[in-house]
Order: C-alpha cells, then structure tokens, then sequence
C-alpha cells in the first residue's frame, strides 16, 4: 500500500519539463511533461509545478526564520532586466515583477509612474511627459532613470523597520565591461544598497532553475531576455564557456516593425509589436498556424489601417534574429572542452528567459543541434529565484559572485 502511495507522489518520479506553447493559450500558464520510461533516471532535474520543488516562487511562500540579522536588515534579489526588473526578498520571495519602464515628467525630472502604469504610456505621451527604457542590451544606458527605477523598488519592499541599508545581489549579463558593472553599483548605491554583489545572468539561471553549479559535470544554459541572449556552459561553480549577444526579445519586436513596414507600409509601435511576437510569434512551423488582426497607420495614405497578419509571417520576420541565437549557440559549443561536451550530450540544454517561451524555439534548437533542449519551468523568473538562492545560501555561492567596490 504505501509503495503504491510512493510511485503516486509527483516528487518520486523522474520528469523533465518541457513548456509546449504552441498548443496552448496562454503560455506562462501551461507546461506539459516529457516522462521518462520506467526505471530510467533522470540526468538532470528540472522541479515540476505543484511539486514543492521550486523556492521563492511567490509572496505566499512560507516566510523563513531570519534571525537576530533580519530584524535590523533585509536581503534582496533583482533581477535588473532590460524588458522587466523582478525582486526578490527573503523570506517573501518574488514581491515585484514590473516592466523596466520610467515615465518621468521633462519639466522637473520628477518620476510619474514606474512600472506597467509607466509602460502603458509609451508612445501615447504629450510632450510634457516621456516614457523611458533606463536599460538597452541588459545594461544601464540611463543612469539617473535607472536609479528612480531602483530606488522605486527597493522602497516598495524594504520596511522603515530595518535599521541598516539591504544587501542586494543583481543579476548582470555575462558580457558585462567594468565601466557598466560600476553603473550597476553606483545605481543600486545611490538607491539604497548596503552592498551590492553582481552575479552573472546565466549563473543565477542555472542556480535557480536548482542545477548543481558545483559538480564537475558540464551544464549549458540558454537564457534570451529582453535585451541579450547569454549561452553559457557551467561546471565547478565557474563559467567555462560564455557567448553573450545583445540580440534577444527587443530585437524581435525591432524585426516585426520593419518587416510590416517593409512588405505591408504598415507602421506599428513597440508595443504592438511585443503583442504580435505573443500572440502568433512561432521560432518553428506549427501544426495550426496562427492569425490576428494588426492595427497601425498606413505609410502611403497616412490614416489608420488594420490588416490580418498570420504566423508564418511572423516567423517570417523573427528570421534573422532567432539564426543570430542559433549562431551562438553552435558558437558556444564549439567553444567548449570535449568532456563538457559529452556532459552536454547526456543532460541537454535548459532554455530559460522570456524566449524560451516563444513558440516552437525548444523545437527550432533542437533541430539545429541535435541536443536535447528543455525549457525551465516559469523560465522568466529562473535568474532572480537565482538571485534568491545565492543569497540564503550565500557562503555556498559567493565564489560565483562578484563584490562591487569603490577603486
């Protein structure tokens, strides 16, 4: 009886996740589970939904024992993402997932609304008022903007009832240059921050998709954000190998706007663009193709037009970009030792980041390089539930961090 009761229980049996998107609706809601046969083992794993398996997922999680220190400080994980900032606090775990957006007034430099209120502004703003995106290609390309954006979220978690400033760990692209990781610091600083620690985006990934980092086995992460696509392979706590482009989400939505308006004289705004990527964008063909209706300002005659877009021209357009990623890819792993390789070979590739959950992109790579590939389950919150676990189990990880300090 209680061995029946044990093979029932989800957390006995091996599976590895993959989120089949083309046949659902609403992607970040959905996944479906690739069972391996009996008696075989997994050679990774992956924490399925409904499990337990997965920490700092929400508010909701069981708030842990702080002690003596967590009644005079606090913890926090951001991940300080080019499309969204997401912030994870101990004990808490994710309090703020809000998109990378500033709307500042011009007159007084004073911020209006962060966040989706801010977002929901761009290209609709009078000339008083404009819309910011403080962060391009995963780094800070407006300093003063991307501290309103830090300092509006530190403050929405941190309570007056701490005595002493948080520690922050952030998340930055494995590419990074010192000049940009400093902005980073300062930023964070200015906003609040005791210390600042930077932990590079395909590590925190890794670690918060519950990979051991500090085995001598090689694990490849694919992590595509909104500004850059970091493909990295991991082992003993290091980073190999690592490509980092800064081609990714953003550059999709780019590749849309021009090709409707290079086929169709079709102008649409950034927005619209993003809508169509998550609607009907496909990275491989589907069974049922897609369609919707697309409204933007014809170019010739100068008025509103709308116009019905499938998705094979979507995947039409998101071409160049998506071969980019794959480039890269082929690139990081010709790059990589032979016994890393072979590692590889048997335990596959995690897809993480809002990529990952483009339609059919799993598919698309797999193809492309005959390797296993999975998608991480809820892979747009893998690298801050990263920064998460660094910074509970911080002695274990601080080898993979970085202290930003003052030259």
């Amino acid at each position: 009886m209680d061995s029946k009761k044990n093979s029932d229980d989800p957390q006995n049996q091996a599976t590895a996740v993959v989120v089949d998107i083309s046949q659902v609706d609403d992607p970040l809601q959905k996944s479906a589970e690739r069972v391996l046969p009996a008696g075989e083992t997994p050679d990774i794993y992956i924490p399925t939904r409904g499990t337990g398996a997965t920490p700092y997922t929400s508010r909701s999680a069981k708030k842990k024992k702080l002690g003596f220190l967590g009644l005079i400080s606090n913890d926090i994980g951001i991940d300080l993402g080019t499309a969204n900032t997401l912030v994870w606090v101990r004990g808490e775990g994710i309090v703020v997932n809000e998109p990378s957006v500033v709307a500042i007034e011009r007159s007084t430099g004073r911020p209006m609304a962060v966040g989706s209120a801010a977002k929901e502004m761009i290209g609709r703003t009078p000339g008083e008022i404009i819309a910011i995106r403080p962060l391009k290609d995963g780094v800070i390309a407006d300093f003063e903007t991307s501290e309103k954006l830090l300092s509006d979220v530190i403050h929405r978690v941190v309570r007056r009832r701490y005595l002493m400033k948080p520690r922050i760990v952030i998340s930055v692209p494995s590419g990074i240059t010192e000049v940009e990781k400093r902005a980073v610091r300062d930023s964070a600083e200015n906003a609040g921050a005791r210390d600042v620690f930077l932990l590079p985006e395909p590590m925190a990934a890794a670690i918060g998709v519950g990979l051991a980092v500090e085995q001598p086995t090689g694990l490849m992460i694919i992590d595509i954000g909104g500004g850059t696509s970091e493909i990295a392979v991991i082992a003993l706590n290091g980073i190999v190998t690592n490509t980092s482009i800064r081609i990714a989400g953003d550059e999709m939505s780019e590749s849309i706007i021009t090709y409707l308006k290079k086929n169709f004289n079709l102008l649409i705004g950034e927005l619209t663009a993003e809508e169509i990527k998550i609607q009907i964008g496909s990275a491989f063909p589907m069974e049922k193709e897609l369609t919707m209706e697309v409204k933007g300002r014809d170019l010739v005659a100068g008025i509103p037009k709308t116009l019905k877009l499938s998705s094979s021209q979507v995947r039409e357009a998101l071409q160049e970009p998506i071969d980019s990623i794959v480039d890269a890819v082929r690139e990081s792993l010709e790059k990589t030792p032979p016994e890393l390789a072979s590692d590889i070979l048997e335990r596959g590739i995690i897809l993480t980041g809002g990529g990952a959950l483009l339609r059919g992109m799993e598919k698309r790579l797999r193809q492309e390089t005959n390797l296993p590939v999975f998608v991480a389950e809820d892979p747009m919150t893998c690298v801050v539930r990263g920064c998460g676990a660094a910074l509970e189990n911080f002695q274990q990880y601080s080898k993979v961090m970085m202290k930003s300090r003052r030259d």
